[in-house]
């Protein structure tokens, strides 16, 4: 199947092109990020893969299909960026990665919370500058802190794991309770307004919905304890930007971290280093010492990017093969 992979980064290409060693798919690379302006790039396809990143709105689904697109493999797990219903109405067939990798992006979470709490990134430029005094790099230690997990499905799931080893006390708020969690590392459910209000550290694992978007902003984070941290790896937009930077302001929040951002799409992903400093929250949130960005990275190991590929690939050859897709979406 002659498929057009929309955003495709050289990091991607490799992954795919060993697992289509098996397979007989076409894939014509495209850096171009899919819109309506670039729909006309995967004229003499009958298929495309797009990132996360790409937009597959209503108007975008309609080009597509007007040059006889009808299958859509998603090379990712969340699909917010796609109009579903709009799909299904011009009989499009839609896949995504359910599960690619939780541990790549539950040991980033993990990450990002250790290296704010010991201040790794403040310490190695203090050195650089042969600056070797201690008083500003004053952490503490995580056993014994209370950790709330919102959302505890597969990525929440091996954060619960991690924090457990550390001697972290366990809340975990979800709409789907794994009574497991509770057995086995005495994770306990709790209401959001009970996590938000004892937590010391809340990581967020939880899909872009209508409920979730910007479910992080003044009123919830008024209600956390003072000196909070917050890490996101899940979707931009579950926190409110403009909020979580007067948190931060305030001293309410005593540490950020962010691996996506609200304002994301058409800035991560692509150098901008010859035009920096054109978002204003984004700069704003580089500023504070206390606060750490990674740009959309949590997922990317060698692991998740064999297991996205050979899953994308796979729903392409449902799609070929006229077979039913487990990984179907619409």
């Amino acid at each position: 199947m002659k498929t057009a992979v929309f955003s495709a980064k050289p990091f991607e290409v490799d992954a795919m092109e060993k697992a289509n060693v098996k397979q007989t798919h076409q894939l014509v690379y495209l850096k171009e990020q899919l819109n309506e302006n670039t729909v006309t790039l995967a004229e003499g396809c009958q298929a495309i893969a797009a990132f996360s990143n790409d937009n597959l709105s209503a108007p975008v689904l309609d080009k597509l299909s007007g040059i006889g697109i009808k299958h859509i493999t998603l090379r990712s797990a969340g699909y917010d960026h796609v109009d579903l219903k709009h799909a299904t109405k011009l009989g499009m067939l839609v896949a995504n990665v359910p599960e690619y990798s939780p541990y790549s992006i539950g040991e980033h979470a993990v990450t990002m919370m250790m290296n704010l709490n010991r201040k790794i990134r403040l310490a190695d430029r203090r050195l650089r500058a042969y600056n070797f005094e201690l008083d500003p790099l004053v952490g503490f230690d995580m056993h014994g802190k209370t950790v709330g997990i919102i959302g505890t499905g597969k990525i929440g799931a091996v954060v619960v794991r991690i924090l457990h080893g550390f001697g972290c006390k366990l809340l975990g708020y979800d709409v789907n309770k794994d009574e497991k969690l509770t057995e086995k590392y005495g994770l306990q459910y709790v209401s959001i307004e009970e996590l938000l209000e004892n937590s010391d550290i809340i990581s967020l694992h939880c899909p872009l919905n209508e409920s979730t978007k910007c479910m992080i902003n003044a009123d919830a984070i008024s209600k956390m304890k003072k000196g909070v941290m917050l890490i996101n790896t899940s979707r931009g937009a579950i926190v409110s930007t403009e909020d979580a930077i007067k948190g931060v302001e305030s001293g309410h929040i005593g540490y950020l971290g962010l691996d996506v951002y609200e304002n994301e799409k058409g800035l991560f992903f692509y150098d901008h280093s010859d035009q920096p400093g054109k978002d204003p929250l984004l700069n704003r949130l580089l500023e504070f010492d206390n606060v750490l960005v990674t740009g959309h990275q949590a997922f990317l190991t060698e692991t998740a990017l064999r297991n996205i590929a050979e899953t994308s690939l796979y729903n392409l050859g449902c799609f070929e093969k006229g077979q039913s897709c487990p990984n179907l979406l619409s």
